[in-house]
């Protein structure tokens, strides 16, 4: 009884942790035969759980939506990290989450046993969140872009760029990336017919789900290495590609991800792609990072640096000849 009552457990928490499981492969997890697989499914439902089947030689099983939340099967590890997420909610960058927030922590602390709900209380004690402003969505947008990236369906949004021009957009969502304050959704945009990256706090209304669609390779194979270089550079009239002598695991330290892109050259140098409205700004925000560099592109950035060079060595050794004089 003790057995296949941790089976169900078992099961249960598989039904959770993905969407579709065919019998074949759900079975081999747990361990037993297809027709014992049956008869726990039974059970789970005898329970109120609402599990879906499809028939078939390749049918399988889905936990579908309930009246109520069915319990959810943590680990330790599992169970620290929902509790610090909801410590963190109230500052994060999502609006109306903070009231919701705690009373989620206060029902988890309440169900957790006494050596884990030391752990969480010593955890909250020790990190204090410093909030942060900056633009803010909501839940359900959130929610809604989630599902449609999930379930590959197409959206019809209303959209409002950094200019403030308003459009209208069809696309096909592939992910959600939180930069920092901010949301990003990258998607495959049917009327211009290339990846885009859009603002989430910019989404007016809801969006309209539509049909389904397969997905497609995502751009340079990575979300949020392509938000990155979208964001810091493409938007700008002037973009500036420098090699830097220095690993790329050290300037990732010091060059923000909305700020620059950059990958690995070799094991001591990168390359850092980012864009500016100026060249004296792309000139100053490189310089800053002192570190030995060479400017590949353009040309433009690699003279005004000379010419900014020549007049600080021009200041530099009058302030030594006055420094000499007194």
């Amino acid at each position: 009884m003790i057995a296949a009552s941790a089976r169900l457990l078992r099961l249960l928490s598989l039904l959770q942790a993905r969407r579709d499981w065919p019998g074949a492969e759900l079975a081999a997890r747990l361990g037993v035969t297809p027709r014992t697989l049956r008869r726990d499914i039974d059970r789970l439902r005898s329970l109120g759980y609402p599990v879906r089947s499809s028939p078939g030689t390749a049918g399988g099983y889905r936990l579908g939506a309930g009246a109520a939340l069915p319990p959810l099967q943590l680990d330790d590890d599992e169970a620290l990290a929902v509790a610090l997420g909801l410590r963190l909610a109230a500052t994060a960058a999502v609006s109306g989450m903070e009231e919701t927030a705690v009373r989620a922590l206060a029902k988890l602390e309440s169900l957790l046993p006494a050596r884990l709900r030391r752990r969480v209380r010593a955890l909250h004690a020790a990190v204090a969140p410093l909030g942060m402003t900056g633009p803010q969505v909501g839940p359900d947008l959130l929610t809604a872009l989630a599902t449609a990236c999930r379930e590959h369906e197409r959206l019809r949004l209303r959209y409002r760029d950094h200019e403030g021009r308003a459009s209208e957009r069809e696309i096909e969502p592939h992910g959600l990336v939180c930069a920092g304050t901010r949301w990003y959704l990258v998607a495959w945009d049917l009327g211009r017919a290339d990846w885009r990256t859009f603002r989430v706090d910019r989404i007016a209304g809801t969006p309209q789900a539509g049909a389904r669609f397969l997905p497609r390779r995502l751009p340079e194979g990575d979300l949020a290495a392509y938000v990155s270089r979208t964001v810091s550079t493409q938007p700008y009239p002037i973009r500036a590609r420098v090699v830097l002598h220095a690993p790329v695991e050290r300037m990732r330290e010091h060059v923000p991800p909305l700020a620059a892109s950059l990958h690995a050259l070799d094991a001591g140098r990168c390359v850092l792609e980012a864009g500016a409205h100026s060249l004296d700004a792309l000139a100053y925000h490189i310089a800053r990072l002192d570190v030995e560099f060479e400017v590949e592109s353009p040309p433009e950035l690699a003279a005004r640096m000379h010419a900014l060079g020549t007049r600080l060595l021009r200041a530099a050794g009058a302030a030594a000849c006055r420094a000499q004089a007194r």
